[in-house]
């Protein structure tokens, strides 16, 4: 199957009316099996993961709050009244959906992990979707968020069946915000013989948020299977191509092709 994480930039600058239609554009070109979507928004109405479901005839689930803050006061109309979540987009229907509380010190709100147990026909397995502090004031924040992030995909709980984190984690493999996850975890990017130099928060990017020191120009948005659970990873790529010359996020994706086996070791 096909999985891919992105941060789509919310309902932020530049024009997220066009960019969005580019972001269905893209996923419909990679038709990929299960989406992990970050800064994904949500009104009373609708959320942009049951826009892209419907656009790709799948299921979604959103949950929220999550990182970063909303603008207050919003930047424009568009954004009045809207949350920032993060949301699954998946092939087979979600059977059970938990909302995980990552650990704040310094932040009002804490952002929460979406988790999900997704019925496949022949593997059932289970997607977590998060977004994590990038600020380095907030360091600690960072580390206990990707710790608790390490307990929720190592945690088995009688299961035999696959675990994935999609997730913008605002660290690449070799900073020490991601050695929890490093302990329990193996990078799809690394087992799919993906370069060690790609990015997918790149300042070549037109809006590119230089102000984020310890993310640009490094891969810090990352498809994660825990350790032992028998997953043979086939082949994997960032989608970074504007479209019509619309970059849609300042982001890129990041896509892994995997086959999955009945249980660990398989």
């Amino acid at each position: 199957m096909r999985l891919v994480t992105w941060n789509v930039l919310w309902r932020f600058a530049p024009d997220w009316r066009a960019r969005e239609r580019v972001i269905l554009s893209t996923l419909e070109d990679l038709q990929p099996d299960v989406i992990g979507l970050q800064e994904c928004w949500a009104t009373a109405d609708e959320t942009q993961a049951d826009r892209v479901a419907a656009r790709l005839g799948l299921h979604a689930v959103f949950a929220g709050p999550s990182l970063p803050p909303v603008p207050d006061p919003p930047e424009h109309a568009d954004q009045a009244g809207v949350r920032m979540g993060v949301g699954l987009v998946t092939r087979w229907p979600v059977v059970r959906v938990i909302e995980h509380a990552l650990p704040v010190s310094h932040r009002q709100v804490a952002p929460i992990a979406l988790e999900a147990e997704i019925a496949h026909p022949e593997t059932p397995f289970r997607v977590i979707v998060a977004a994590t502090e990038w600020e380095p004031a907030y360091a600690d924040d960072h580390l206990a968020q990707t710790a608790r992030l390490a307990e929720l995909i190592s945690a088995r709980n009688g299961r035999t069946s696959p675990t994935f984190l999609l997730g913008d984690l605002n660290c690449d493999v070799t900073q020490p915000e991601f050695a929890p996850l490093d302990m329990v975890a193996s990078d799809t990017w690394a087992a799919g013989g993906g370069a060690p130099d790609a990015v997918t928060l790149s300042s070549a990017v037109p809006f590119a948020p230089l102000e984020a020191v310890k993310e640009i120009d490094r891969r810090i948005d990352h498809i994660l299977v825990r350790r032992g659970d028998g997953v043979a990873v086939e082949s994997v790529a960032i989608a970074d191509a504007p479209v019509g010359g619309i970059q849609p996020s300042d982001h890129f994706a990041v896509v892994a092709d995997l086959r999955l086996s009945a249980g660990p070791g398989g």
